[in-house]
């Protein structure tokens, strides 16, 4: 009787066995078994936004009036650009605050913009009053989709056939 348990439970142990490699094969063998087809996904609107960015004048290192000019008409459409950044992706926002024997010691705020813009373009750029440049950017996301689809070619499952 003792020996014909140890029998039941090895083969009990084989069953098993065979029967989780079996599921685990047929598993395996069905991914290569099917022919997926894939589509692009075009948004159903596209977004223009805008950005102006401003410089001061006077305080841009120079020689001439119009060097400074021509320096605070750089700087302005920087400005822009780190606007649009701050539209696209976000502006990160960190603080924080230090205190002894409960009182505010010291009180930081710190914030960044970081992200890559591509497609922009210049509307304008003008003096704003006597001493500031202003460049008004603008950001056409159909021009933006069409640059991420010559580089990314996004797609998402059309139709799949199983053999």
């Amino acid at each position: 009787m003792g020996n014909k348990r140890k029998v039941n439970k090895s083969n009990s142990r084989y069953l098993v066995i065979t029967t989780v490699l079996g599921f685990f094969l047929m598993g395996c063998t069905s991914v290569f078994d099917k022919h997926v087809e894939w589509e692009t996904v075009a948004p159903e609107s596209y977004p223009v936004i805008l950005a102006i960015g401003y410089a001061p004048i006077s305080v841009q290192k120079g020689a001439s009036e119009s060097s400074k000019m021509l320096m605070a008409l750089k700087a302005s459409k920087l400005d822009a650009y780190r606007e649009l950044t701050e539209q696209v992706y976000g502006q990160k926002v960190e603080g924080g605050q230090s205190l002894a024997s409960l009182v505010i010691e010291n009180t930081h705020l710190n914030s960044s913009v970081q992200g890559v813009i591509r497609g922009a373009k210049v509307v304008k750029s003008y003096p704003v009053g006597d001493d500031t440049y202003a460049t008004e950017l603008e950001l056409d996301f159909k021009l933006v989709n069409d640059i991420y689809l010559s580089t990314a070619r996004p797609k998402r499952v059309k139709k799949v056939h199983y053999y």
